[in-house]
């Protein structure tokens, strides 16, 4: 199955560089599926993962002055604060059994994977339905649009913390409604906060879970490739168009996640 998972990691790319994000959301269910590894531990593996790959494709968006460092320092700081405390202290407290419900026994990589399920339907509705996902009520309010902003901070850091997924639709909407930030510097933005909250999340709790370096060396080498194939891909197609159906396929796993976990 292994090679499956090496064919995926470049799908996984190339989804980033064609469509901006989306694709990190797969490397968790990769990682557990096609690797056979556990979602403790693919959780672990997907920050060093998404980081890695938010830095590349943060790249193209520096050198066109498209991020705003100030405005990821303020998103980010309450990020990494939470997922420091998320991985570190929260999830240890987890039991490796949660809990019983008649004959299916809810043990803590099914509770992962089943918030890494539901973390990806909500994804998928904001891709789906993109234009209705920057439509959030207008804040007036300076001071509420930072109190906004460091909460919702501290809710993708958590989140992140929890699976391992970088939350990126959730930060660009945030940026874009509560900071008026443009939509292009809160794509870069975006990657560049990601990238913080990944790495500093995989490396202060990299202690928790022993680390195959040469897997995730392997993975985000392929998925680096397959991000520069997509960014060029870009250039000829329009990757928004595709948004929606990768947002289906999105849908698809998140339901498939539930069922497989709960039902079989």
């Amino acid at each position: 199955m292994e090679i499956f998972g090496y064919i995926a990691a470049i799908f996984i790319g190339i989804s980033l560089g064609l469509i901006g994000g989306g694709g990190s959301i797969l490397t968790v269910p990769v990682l557990v599926y096609l690797f056979g590894i556990d979602a403790f531990v693919a959780t672990e593996y997907s920050l060093f993962i998404v980081g890695i790959s938010s830095v590349v494709g943060s790249v193209s968006y520096f050198k066109k002055g498209l991020v705003n460092m100030k405005t990821a320092l303020v998103f980010g700081i309450p990020s990494i604060i939470s997922i420091f405390l998320t991985r570190n202290l929260i999830l240890p407290l987890i039991p490796d059994e949660v809990f019983t419900i008649s004959t299916l026994v809810v043990t803590k990589d099914i509770l992962l994977l089943l918030i890494f399920a539901v973390l990806m339907i909500l994804a998928s509705y904001k891709m789906i339905y993109k234009s209705e996902a920057l439509q959030i009520q207008t804040i007036h309010s300076d001071k509420n649009s930072t109190l906004l902003v460091l909460g919702e901070g501290s809710a993708v850091g958590v989140l992140t913390g929890l699976v391992g997924a970088g939350g990126g639709f959730m930060i660009i909407p945030a940026l874009v409604n509560l900071l008026k930030t443009p939509m292009k510097v809160a794509i870069g933005t975006s990657l560049v906060i990601i990238s913080l909250n990944s790495l500093i999340g995989f490396f202060t709790s990299m202690h928790n879970v022993p680390i195959n370096w040469k897997l995730l060396a392997t993975v985000s080498s392929i998925s680096i490739l397959g991000i520069i194939i997509g960014a060029q891909l870009s250039k000829k197609i329009d990757g928004g168009k595709l948004k929606p159906a990768f947002g289906w396929f999105i849908l698809t796993m998140g339901i498939f996640i539930i069922v497989r976990e709960i039902f079989l």
